[in-house]
This record gives structure tokens, sequence and C-alpha cells, in this order.
């Protein structure tokens, strides 16, 4: 086998695993999402304070699904 295809094949499949990070924060950004509407749902008087921690915490979730993004970008283009 070529060395150079070896190389572009395994950039390519770690591309798909580093990809598998916004599956990831996507899944877990709508776990907490709807857990925060039953929270408000259940008591609507501590709506700022859940909203804001869901803000909190959905950025920190949204963070690494970037991160995963840039990664999978850098193998893509190898950079």
């Amino acid at each position: 086998m070529d060395p150079k295809a070896f190389v572009s094949g395994m950039a390519a499949l770690g591309a798909g695993i580093a990809a598998l990070a916004c599956i990831g924060a996507g899944i877990g950004t709508g776990n907490a999402t709807g857990k925060a509407v039953e929270g408000v749902s259940r008591q609507p008087e501590a709506s700022g304070k859940i909203m804001s921690t869901l803000v909190i915490g959905s950025a920190f979730s949204e963070a690494t699904a970037i991160y995963g993004l840039i990664i999978a970008l850098f193998l893509i283009f190898k950079i």
C-alpha cells in the first residue's frame, strides 16, 4: 500500500471520529434543554436561574462540538 494513501485514509478516519463530538454535543444540549423546560414548567419562579445555567452549560457543550469540528477540518485539509 502506498504510504501517502494510508496517511490520507487514516486522516479521513480521524476526521470522522472527531466529528462524532458534534453528535455528542447535540444530544447533550438537547437533553439539557428538555430538562430545563421541565424545570421551568414545574417551578416558573426559578426560570431566570434555570435559563442562565442552561445558557452557560450549552456554551460549554457547543464549545466541545466546535473543537471537534476544527480538529476534523485540520485532519481533512492537513493543516
